[in-house]
Formats: structure tokens, C-alpha cells, sequence
């Protein structure tokens, strides 16, 4: 099961938030935003809440859709003058690269440099159990830092 959802998460959020061009899906709660995204065995949904301060939680179902695995982060741009669209353009770039480094799936790589903007991801752990904190940088200043944590569902 591990690396199946090692593939799939990497695969899952490559068709979600990542992907500029996907949409969302319907709203699951009042005010919040979706994706979804399913292989057939498992399915992957994210539902976040708020854009230059937000908090979301991603689950994976399996195919009986008992809940399997899950994360919950909290993001936060520090620089008030940049917009949701600003930090989207520095961020979804970044999470496309998920799964193509040793870093577990749950956000992007170790590192990714995007013309002025440098993304980390600094992460404790496994699919099994862990905490991390994603940071974007812009000509060396902190703009943005998200903090995650999660693990599997029984």
C-alpha cells in the first residue's frame, strides 16, 4: 500500500491545486475551495479554506471510501502586498515537482528555483507519520511559509 500511495499522492496533486489548469471541484462546505482527483482505487480530495492566510486538509479514500490517509497545513503569505494570483505563480510551479526527488509526496521537492523565487520543503518522517514547513523566498526574502502535518488513517 505505501508505494501505491507514494505514486498516487505525487499523481494526485499533480491533477489538483498544482495544475493550474484543472478546476476545482463543487464546494464541499460553506466557503471553502476543492479538488478532486481519483485513479479508480483510490481518491484524493483537498478542500482549503482562505487564499493569502488559509487552511486546508487533504484526504485519500480507498476504493470502500474508508478514509486512508490525510494531512492538514496552514499557510500564510508575509509580505500583505502580494496577492493569492502572486503567490500562486510562485507556488504551483514548485508543487508540479512533487515525487521527483527522495521527498515524501505531500507538498513539492527539497528545492525548487523558479527565476527570483525559491521554493524549500523541509519535511520530518513518512507517508506514515510526519510534519513539515514549506517556505517561498523572493530575491532572498521570506514571503510565504505553510506548515503540514499528517499520516495514515486507521
Amino acid at each position: 500500500m505505501k508505494n501505491e500511495l507514494f505514486s498516487f499522492l505525487a499523481e494526485a496533486k499533480k491533477q489538483t491545486y498544482a495544475n493550474k489548469n484543472i478546476k476545482k471541484s463543487p464546494s464541499s462546505r460553506l466557503g471553502s475551495f476543492d479538488y478532486e482527483y481519483s485513479n479508480g482505487k483510490l481518491t484524493y480530495h483537498d478542500t482549503y479554506f482562505g487564499g493569502t492566510k488559509f487552511i486546508g486538509e487533504e484526504v485519500v479514500y480507498n476504493s470502500e471510501n474508508s478514509p486512508v490517509w490525510g494531512m492538514n497545513y496552514y499557510g500564510v503569505t508575509l509580505n500583505e502586498n502580494l496577492t493569492e494570483d502572486v503567490l500562486d505563480n510562485a507556488l504551483r510551479p514548485a508543487l508540479m515537482k512533487v515525487g521527483e526527488d527522495d521527498t515524501i509526496p505531500v507538498r513539492g521537492p527539497k528545492e525548487f528555483v523558479n527565476n527570483e523565487y525559491r521554493y524549500t520543503f523541509e519535511v520530518n518522517g513518512d507517508l506514515d507519520c510526519f510534519d513539515g514547513i514549506e517556505t517561498i523566498y523572493y530575491n532572498n526574502e521570506k514571503i510565504y511559509v505553510l506548515k503540514c502535518h499528517g499520516g495514515i488513517i486507521k
